[in-house]
């Protein structure tokens, strides 16, 4: 991938998302509100955000799942945002080990949330692993 190391294309997916999400703004314009004019490649970024809402209904109903007493809509935007790039990539993408997208997730929280939020990401992306581990034993 060039141009973009993926922490900080998976940052930007997440305030794209954040954009979408809370002021309905359209994919082209939450992409160009997130880039600097320096970053040439913005593929990787597009690519992600292209996962992410082509597979939105499915992503939100296993995130579904995993919610012990919330309900996705309750949960911050930014968190929300979170997980769908988190669930996205360990459902439709194989080549980040799901360990390391997890704990992108909990840094991207850390920066863009505050620490209880990081650590709920964290409980659900754990207990989605580990039912999928079980799944596949």
């Amino acid at each position: 991938m060039n141009g973009m190391k993926r922490r900080t294309a998976r940052e930007k997916v997440v305030q794209c998302l954040f954009q979408i999400d809370m002021a309905e703004v359209p994919l082209t314009d939450a992409v160009a509100l997130v880039m600097e004019e320096s970053e040439e490649n913005a593929q990787y970024l597009r690519y992600l955000l292209d996962g992410v809402l082509k597979n939105l209904t499915e992503i939100d109903a296993e995130i579904k799942k995993y919610l012990r007493g919330w309900q996705l809509e309750r949960i911050a935007n930014v968190d929300r945002a979170i997980l769908r790039l988190a669930f996205y990539e360990i459902m439709f993408e194989q080549d980040t080990p799901d360990k390391v997208v997890m704990n992108e997730a909990i840094e991207v929280a850390k920066l863009f949330s505050d620490e209880q939020s990081h650590r709920y990401i964290n409980g659900v992306l754990s207990s989605f692993l580990q039912s999928r581990e079980t799944k596949q034993a």
